[in-house]
């Protein structure tokens, strides 16, 4: 089998270095009256990034990239509308397959993020028979979380640095492979969450198909309800889900300040516009096209991968 590394330089810096730059010449100013050591520091960092970027560019030119359109039988541009009585369906089975293989098991975040990778990674090899080695490290603390209030998680996509903003218990394995997935070079978001479902699903691993599950129910559930948070937990109440699982997915929407709504709102308008102008769906891709990728790929009669691989 072939493979490639791609270095993601960037991810080790103690510091992000996105950070570094923007931050640098304020903190200088600030702290020392004078913003030339923040310049210097500015530079410095720019050139560590732009490094990093050229090498990590440089080594994805080798990569074979899955064409999800004839691998699943379906695409950004190609997705079958499902019903909202099978909607609902599966969200009934989703919460009784969930009930039933509840797991507490609770894994550190570095050791988890390792374990996300080699299954992200055997997962796409198995499509491409290229092994796409990158980095497995993350941050937690990383000035992105401040633009992107609503977001959970975020990679640049440039250098491949991942920041997992906060600790969302059973669904953390699924974010993380999400933004895994960006890191490997693929900048779409519901090719992300499409990737790290299939992985995550199709692993034999309990509490990584759990998050698989998890996430399915969790996008199902935003399709039903809305942006109303109302909605959204009775929602949550009716699908009958034990308390530990009720209990996280009522936390993924915690009721927000007023300042902070206002500051979401207006990020997620400008985000979902970017996405739109990339040539994806908008914010909506990461749930109602989500979901409507894997009935499309589980009803498909042309894909090259099995359908059972979009099984509950």
């Amino acid at each position: 089998m072939d493979d490639i590394r791609i270095p993601n330089d960037a991810t080790y810096s103690p510091i992000a270095l996105t950070d570094v730059m923007v931050a640098a010449p304020i903190a200088a100013r600030v702290l020392l009256g004078a913003t030339l050591p923040g310049r210097v520091l500015q530079a410095a960092a720019f050139g560590l990034y732009a490094g990093s970027v050229a090498k990590d560019w440089t080594a994805r030119q080798g990569m074979k990239r899955i064409d999800f359109r004839a691998e699943f039988g379906s695409d950004v541009d190609h997705l079958v509308p499902q019903s909202d009585a099978d909607r609902r369906s599966e969200i009934a089975r989703l919460g009784v397959l969930l009930n039933e293989g509840w797991t507490d098991d609770h894994v550190e975040q570095a050791l988890l993020a390792k374990r996300v990778d080699e299954v992200l990674t055997d997962y796409m090899a198995s499509i491409t028979g290229q092994r796409v080695e990158t980095s497995h490290r993350i941050r937690t603390v990383t000035l992105t979380s401040l633009v992107f209030p609503f977001a959970m998680g975020a990679c640049d996509m440039l250098s491949g640095d991942v920041a997992i903003f906060r600790d969302t218990g059973i669904f953390a394995p699924h974010i993380i492979a999400h933004e895994f997935v960006h890191r490997k070079g693929y900048w779409k978001e519901l090719h992300a969450q499409a990737l790290a479902y299939l992985a995550l699903r199709n692993s034999g691993d309990p509490y990584l198909v759990q998050a698989a599950r998890a996430e399915r129910l969790h996008r199902q559930l935003r399709v039903v309800a809305g942006e109303d948070p109302e909605a959204f937990k009775e929602a949550v109440d009716e699908a009958g889900l034990r308390e530990e699982l009720h209990d996280a997915f009522l936390a993924l929407r915690p009721d927000p300040g007023r300042l902070q709504s206002i500051v979401s709102d207006g990020m997620k308008q400008m985000y979902d516009m970017r996405l739109k102008l990339t040539g994806q769906n908008g914010l909506s891709d990461y749930d109602l096209g989500f979901t409507n990728f894997l009935h499309t790929f589980a009803q498909s009669s042309s894909a090259r991968q099995p359908a059972e691989q979009a099984r509950l």
